[in-house]
């Protein structure tokens, strides 16, 4: 029976037997790994101990796999580990009794501890730890180096950022992918401006953190670096370029937005990799934040090509039938911006729609009024002496109006 289903099936008795028993460190390593998924299960205490004893007699992926596995279980396993290897008791310790044994098992001589240690002080979440963590940034071993990262970027204070920052040059990507990933979650002014020069990094996943964390930034400094991201050669960097430049955009200044937005779709229209448009349509059909929602609609009038219009036409037409009001404004704005008979044709099954929400209407009827036709004209020459509704009687008049007048 293969691992996967054993996980499946909740097998961890049988887990914990690969783990003790195989002579394949790589399956003992994938076993260590796997019962990390069952934190609630009822043989939770015999899965804590067998990662307990493969932490502390294991090495290489065995161990480290272990340790991770004791994180995600959550609740007491890594302080089980450090206690153990400490020989000390800390169920009845207050808080800074823990992080005080923590910080010693810091230095301990087994580097799967000293990772066990970074974790758990990352968990705990005190301002302290940050001087005591930033000091294995030296360590020798690799793992607790990227592990102290990460548990600075978990406590999240912003005296982690100057050690971070010198972490960035780190020979090795996953230290530099993990001091990437904690100097975005610390997000002050000194954290970020460190990542910009990461776009360029050679390993893409250290690209794709830095890259991510672009979008948190309250002013346009990252655009053009956001800009070149979409020509990268991964396309995992250029997807997520494009979902932080909208980040960006909902996260500056309102008064400064709509240069930014400019600014953006100039950059956009000149680069040659239309790919761009796809993660921007998935943004406005699956993302539940409103003011990224409205940008991307924006945009999408704006930076989308012949490729792309289909799918980015329904996805307009759709958003028309949101609750939000502006996000109506934005798609109908961008529908008149691509113009065309289809934009005509599709606005002309929602205006002529009796059970569309009069407003929905309305804002399709606006933009038929920049790009109808005679169609168009003879149907909201029809609408204004039919409807009941005066919004959309009003409306129909003004579009009307710009299509040659009555007929």
């Amino acid at each position: 029976m293969s691992l996967y289903q054993l996980e499946r099936d909740g097998e961890v008795q049988e887990l914990i037997r690969v783990l003790r028993e195989s002579d394949n460190e790589q399956v003992r390593a994938r076993a260590a790994e796997l019962l990390g998924n069952f934190p609630d299960h009822d043989d939770r205490r015999d899965v804590v101990n067998a990662l307990v004893r493969a932490a502390q007699e294991e090495g290489g992926d065995v161990a480290a796999n272990a340790v991770d596995s004791l994180d995600d279980l959550d609740g007491d396993a890594i302080e089980r580990l450090i206690a153990d290897a400490a020989g000390v008791d800390l169920d009845e310790g207050a808080e800074w009794v823990r992080a005080k044994a923590f910080t010693r098992a810091l230095s301990a001589d087994v580097p799967e501890l000293r990772m066990a240690a970074a974790n758990a002080l990352g968990q705990l979440d005190q301002a302290d730890a940050v001087g005591p963590l930033a000091g294995r940034f030296d360590d020798p071993d690799p793992r607790v180096r990227a592990r102290a990262a990460r548990a600075c970027g978990s406590i999240g204070d912003p005296r982690a950022a100057e050690p971070l920052t010198k972490l960035l040059g780190d020979g090795h990507a996953t230290v530099r992918q993990e001091a990437a990933r904690a100097l975005g979650d610390v997000g002050n002014r000194r954290a970020l401006q460190a990542l910009l020069p990461l776009y360029e990094d050679d390993d893409e996943r250290v690209r794709r953190v830095a890259v991510d964390a672009f979008g948190n930034f309250g002013n346009d400094r990252p655009v053009d670096y956001l800009v070149e991201s979409l020509s990268d050669e991964s396309a995992v960097v250029r997807r997520t370029a494009v979902y932080s430049l909208i980040e960006l955009l909902s996260n500056v200044p309102t008064e400064r937005s709509h240069e930014i937005r400019e600014t953006v779709v100039e950059k956009l229209s000149a680069t040659d990799d239309r790919s761009v448009v796809v993660p921007l349509v998935e943004i406005l059909e699956e993302s539940t934040q409103p003011a990224q929602r409205r940008n991307t609609a924006w945009l999408l009038g704006r930076v989308t090509g012949d490729e792309e219009r289909g799918r980015v036409l329904d996805a307009l037409v759709a958003a028309l039938d949101e609750d939000d009001g502006m996000l109506q404004q934005f798609a109908a704005t961008s529908l008149a911006e691509l113009g065309g008979s289809d934009v005509e044709r599709r606005l002309l099954d929602v205006v002529e729609d009796d059970d569309r929400d009069p407003q929905v209407r309305a804002q399709a009827i606006f933009a038929l009024g920049k790009v109808g036709g005679e169609r168009s004209r003879k149907t909201l020459d029809r609408l204004i002496d039919e409807t009941e509704n005066e919004t959309i009687r009003k409306r129909a008049f003004s579009a009307v109006s710009k299509l040659g007048g009555r007929v």
